[in-house]
């Protein structure tokens, strides 16, 4: 304990405030996660079109997140992840006491969705600026894992609140929006970091839980037990991807993602086809947990830009920017999914998404990191 102790006291103040606000962030992010479907479903008694639609407020803002941080070039990047989780706490508290219709709770979802995506590059360049030369898939995984501590906290608060306290949705709305407004007042007691420079800001699965919960019938304590499943395999998930990263490289980590994604997206589509019911259904919830530990990959894409970057001050510009330019292709894929989904139903949607991890598996092999063959 003395050892540990000393290990904190010695560690930056501004890396402890932020690891903070990354858990603050990752305990509301999963207790929203855990409730969002169940509450569009029992308070708007949505279809999978609907619901499909439904994206198009919650990821667009991760298309014009590039813009909105284009024309807030002067605000330095600390500063504004203040703003963007300050945003975030706001779109939650309308979200949970204002949705009186549909379409206010689009209005509202948007708010919250534009935080969100904010903070999503400006969370990565961040961790990276605090990394030492040489770990900074470590430093990601890291930050990763504590992020998932606080995501098993969050959803194992909502298995809880929701079986035992008779929790409602605004209540559990409220308390995530009190997670993210800590957050912001953590990262505004850090050092404001550097400045912008104003010229280069503008450089170049949303169905897996509706499955669980309208073809499975499921109740939002399974979506929360399974967040509280991913998060602690994610507390040693995180950091050995993250020392793979720095270990093997980008391609061979990419090149796993791929594959892993062929088999989750066969296991959703097919599963229920090909197994009895109880299988197929231990078989969606495995696939949802490694889904959920896949995302965290994104880290090796995170350190690749940064080691291709000819100035360190491209890369969270140009993170900014792949948020942007990978949601304009989600948008296009929830809508189109939907539709699918309407048509030849669910299995088909899941089928199309393993052709598209083929294409990415393909891609992967075009990976060339400097200094590594």
């Amino acid at each position: 304990m003395n050892r540990l102790r000393a290990r904190i006291a010695a560690s930056h103040r501004d890396l402890l405030l932020f690891l903070s606000s990354i858990a603050m962030v990752g305990c509301g992010e999963s207790i929203v996660n855990s409730i969002f479907n169940n509450f569009l479903n029992e308070t708007f008694a949505l279809n999978s079109l609907q619901r499909t639609f439904m994206e198009l407020p919650r990821e667009l803002p991760g298309f014009l997140v590039v813009f909105v941080s284009a024309a807030l070039f002067f605000v330095r990047g600390r500063r504004l992840a203040v703003v963007a989780t300050a945003a975030g706490a706001c779109g939650l508290v309308l979200m949970g006491f204002f949705s009186v219709t549909f379409h206010w709770m689009f209005a509202w979802l948007f708010i919250f969705s534009l935080g969100q995506h904010l903070f999503m590059p400006l969370s990565t360049g961040i961790t990276m600026e605090l990394a030492r030369e040489g770990e900074t898939g470590k430093r990601l995984g890291q930050f990763n894992a504590v992020r998932n501590i606080a995501a098993i906290a969050g959803s194992f608060a909502i298995v809880v609140a929701f079986k035992c306290l008779h929790c409602t949705f605004k209540a559990a709305f409220c308390i995530a929006a009190l997670f993210y407004l800590c957050a912001a007042v953590l990262i505004r007691a850090m050092a404001p970091g550097r400045a912008n420079a104003p010229d280069v800001h503008l450089r170049l699965l949303t169905f897996a839980p509706w499955v669980l919960v309208t073809v499975f019938r499921q109740p939002t304590a399974v979506l929360a037990t399974l967040l509280t499943v991913s998060g602690a395999a994610g507390i040693l998930f995180q950091p050995a991807l993250g020392r793979a990263i720095d270990t093997f490289g980008e391609k061979t980590v990419l090149t796993a993602e791929a594959l892993l994604l062929i088999l989750v997206c066969a296991g959703y589509g097919l599963g229920r086809t090909l197994l009895p019911p109880g299988v197929a259904f231990a078989v969606a919830c495995c696939c949802y947990v490694l889904d959920q530990l896949l995302m965290s990959v994104n880290m090796a894409r995170s350190t690749y830009m940064k080691k291709i970057a000819t100035d360190p001050a491209h890369v969270t510009p140009a993170l900014t920017m792949a948020v942007s330019l990978d949601h304009i292709f989600s948008i296009c894929i929830a809508l189109t999914g939907g539709l699918v989904w309407a048509k030849w139903g669910y299995q088909t949607v899941f089928l199309f998404g393993a052709g598209i991890a083929c294409v990415n598996l393909v891609s992967a092999q075009f990976i060339k990191v400097p200094g590594r063959v």
